[in-house]
């Protein structure tokens, strides 16, 4: 009997419990696409899908709680580390779903990379704290004593990801991470061909110790009764089917967010200027061998029209056709020869060779490649037929009316693609927007003009488009591989939702919310000091370490008068002898100067020595300003003075320092605001962390506001 694949559910492996006396026979047994042999069974009956679900939204939203934003990314970078040490028994395992080892490294090595992308930009991009904010403080009241801001705050539930079979790890790991790192629990379901890889990821997580109690589980196998249980604060991130999400986002109860990612049929654009034998050309021609071959096909991003210049067909299929008797071994992926695989299932093949028929009753013409079972090379390295594979070689079907409805509507999920021919960029453009809405369509094109037009066309109809040129054609990441940086999802019919992005991808699973309230109020909820909150003056906070440091520490300076003099000595120093600080009658002329000023960068300079102190003791460095503006001129004879206020405090999880925050503040004499911007320092987290204070040092006092 066929062993029974276990879910991890409540915090234990769990499978289906056997009728008494016999063994549990239920589920579906998945087979070697390459062998037939059977693998393992798959079966989710009679799991307690509701006490997952309350396991998640107790246990996993507690765990989770706990932590930081920068906790959560540290340990997501543990669990790349430990997929890492153990990626060969995922590569191994991959073979066997039909996975060469070029398309195990797009799913293993992708997965491990997102773990590690939102480890690093969770500690670069957000707070080490447990909310984020979005925006600038808005006053909302004159004397500034009501405030409001945008808030975010993590979901209340469980994010259900509901995954498709071609991608078990990374397609997984891609909406499991930044769910994590926004502290949201995740409830994985993994589709039935391949779910046992998503099973091997999730017991190496497991072992490896570091998960907190309740943030991950894995259901193997069908949950027809898991949508009712759902609840507002809960999310369903769905790759599949259009018909299938469709389905899914009417079962779902209002309030829970549903975001799809489904069949597209991207395209891929070989601009007018790309002939043959240019680099644009054979860019192009790879760039279609690679999304023909790879995953045999079987990609949501593969390109499924490609749209090319109506003189240059025959030449880019006689490149393909040349590429493939070249390059492409079709067979079993344990032999070291082969470099495309089987599809994932007969039944997928069957559903490849269904769809070809499809098109081919609509006017379409094989212009490369058959339907027919190829002869394969076997894990023994000899060549034969594989009556039980599921393998197909590459196809081309051309359509002499590339209008044809069926063309765009009809997604063979294997390794087909159309060639559709244009006159026009106007037709070209208008051939790209015939699918719907795709995840990405990809232009190879040398001619920023061509790239221009096509964008204003086409932008609005995808998810993402890539300009493939002679500069980058070997560094692209290519048509058919998301990054995690960007956003991967697209309108229409490739679902309408949206995943990764950066830092976009973990605030789908927060909730935003726009904060009223007073600057003392703001300042206690969201970790950030507001102007108008309380404040302390007294020891210089340049000699506090981090922990001794509070929010509203502040510095005010005392006075410093700017003359002429000083003025045309930073002028000359610095070779900025710009009219408006040099010519009093071209400065005069200017509508923003009443004559000569002092340069802005001389003003933050002497602001910098007004409220440093500068013996040794717990500040390390100063790393940068953000957000500058000049907002009065300053004229000689004029004075200025900078108050300096703790803003935000951040300690780094692995380092014995943190940044500081400061709000910086220069007055002229009047107490115009002269400029606002924000001073970055490091600062030691203890003072035993610090450089010692001068024997006898005093505490230096800040002059009063």
């Amino acid at each position: 009997m066929t062993e029974i694949l276990p879910s991890y559910l409540q915090g234990s492996w769990w499978t289906p419990p056997a009728a008494v006396g016999t063994e549990f026979r239920g589920g579906v047994e998945v087979r070697d696409p390459s062998t037939g042999e059977p693998i393992v069974r798959v079966s989710a009956e009679r799991a307690d899908l509701a006490g997952a679900l309350e396991y998640a939204r107790t246990k996993g939203q507690a765990s989770l709680g706990a932590l930081t934003f920068h906790q959560r990314a540290l340990l997501l970078k543990d669990f790349a580390l430990a997929l890492t040490d153990r990626k060969q028994e995922l590569y191994d395992l991959s073979a066997r779903s039909g996975a060469t080892r070029r398309d195990a490294l797009s799913d293993v090595d992708g997965g491990i990379g997102v773990l590690f992308t939102y480890s690093s930009k969770g500690r670069r991009e957000l707070p080490n704290a447990k909310v984020y904010l979005d925006g600038p403080v808005e006053s909302l009241s004159k004397d500034g004593s009501f405030l409001g801001r945008h808030v975010y705050t993590r979901l209340p539930g469980v994010a259900v990801q509901i995954n498709a079979f071609n991608f078990p790890v990374w397609g997984a790991l891609e909406k499991f991470a930044p769910a994590f790192l926004a502290g949201m629990p995740s409830l994985v379901k993994p589709a039935t061909p391949t779910a046992y890889l998503a099973e091997a990821w999730v017991r190496i997580l497991v072992e490896s110790g570091r998960l907190p109690e309740g943030s991950l589980q894995l259901v193997s196998g069908s949950v027809p009764d898991l949508f009712p249980h759902l609840r507002l604060g809960d999310t369903v991130g769905f790759t599949g089917s259009d018909s299938t999400a469709r389905r899914l986002r009417g079962e779902v109860a209002q309030g829970v967010r549903f975001t799809s990612e489904t069949d597209s049929i991207n395209a891929s654009v070989l601009g007018p200027d790309a002939v043959p034998g240019t680099p644009e050309f054979d860019a192009y021609v790879s760039q279609l061998m690679v999304e023909l071959t790879t995953k045999a096909g079987q990609k949501c991003t593969a390109i499924r029209r490609a749209i090319v210049p109506e003189a240059s067909v025959d030449a880019l299929v006689e490149a393909i056709r040349d590429k493939i008797a070249a390059r492409v071994v079709i067979g079993d992926p344990h032999a070291e020869s082969v470099t495309m695989g089987p599809l994932v299932s007969t039944e997928q093949r069957d559903e490849v060779r269904r769809a070809v028929e499809s098109l081919e009753r609509a006017g379409g013409r094989l212009l490369l490649g058959s339907t027919d079972a190829p002869d394969v090379v076997r894990a023994d390295g000899s060549t034969g037929p594989a009556p039980q594979g599921a393998f197909l070689a590459p196809m081309l079907v051309g359509f002499a009316d590339a209008s044809a409805s069926a063309v765009h509507d009809i997604e063979a999920f294997g390794p087909v693609a159309s060639v559709l021919a244009y006159r026009t960029l106007d037709e070209a453009a208008a051939l790209v927007d015939r699918g719907g809405g795709s995840l990405v369509t990809s232009v190879a094109t040398n001619d920023p003009d061509v790239a221009t037009e096509l964008m204003s066309r086409i932008a609005a109809f995808n998810g993402r488009v890539l300009f493939l040129s002679r500069e980058n054609a070997r560094t692209s990441t290519g048509h058919g591989a998301p990054v995690p940086h960007l956003v991967h999802g697209g309108p229409g019919r490739a679902g309408g939702g949206e995943e990764l992005g950066g830092i976009r991808a973990v605030l789908h699973y927060m909730q935003r919310t726009a904060v009223q309230g007073s600057p003392e109020m703001l300042t206690a909820l969201t970790g950030v000091w507001h102007q108008g909150a309380a404040v302390q003056q007294g020891r210089h906070p340049f000699r506090k370490s981090l922990d001794e440091l509070e929010l509203g520490d502040q510095v005010a300076s005392a006075s410093r008068e700017v003359t002429l003099d000083d003025i045309e000595t930073f002028a000359h120093f610095t070779g900025d002898t710009f009219y408006a600080h040099m010519d009093e009658a071209a400065a005069e002329a200017n509508p923003f100067f009443p004559g000569r000023v002092a340069h802005g960068y001389l003003l933050v300079s002497w602001a910098a020595g007004l409220f440093v102190d500068p013996d040794p003791g717990p500040v390390l460095a100063n790393y940068g300003l953000e957000n500058l503006r000049f907002i009065t001129p300053v004229s000689p004879g004029d004075t200025i003075r900078v108050i300096l206020t703790a803003k935000q405090i951040t300690p780094r999880e692995t380092d014995e320092y943190g940044e500081v925050r400061w709000d910086a503040v220069i007055l002229n004499q009047d107490d115009a605001i002269v400029a606002t911007y924000d001073v970055l320092t490091l600062v030691a987290k203890h003072a035993a962390s610090a450089v010692a204070e001068p024997a006898g040092a005093e505490p230096v006092e800040a002059a009063p506001a």
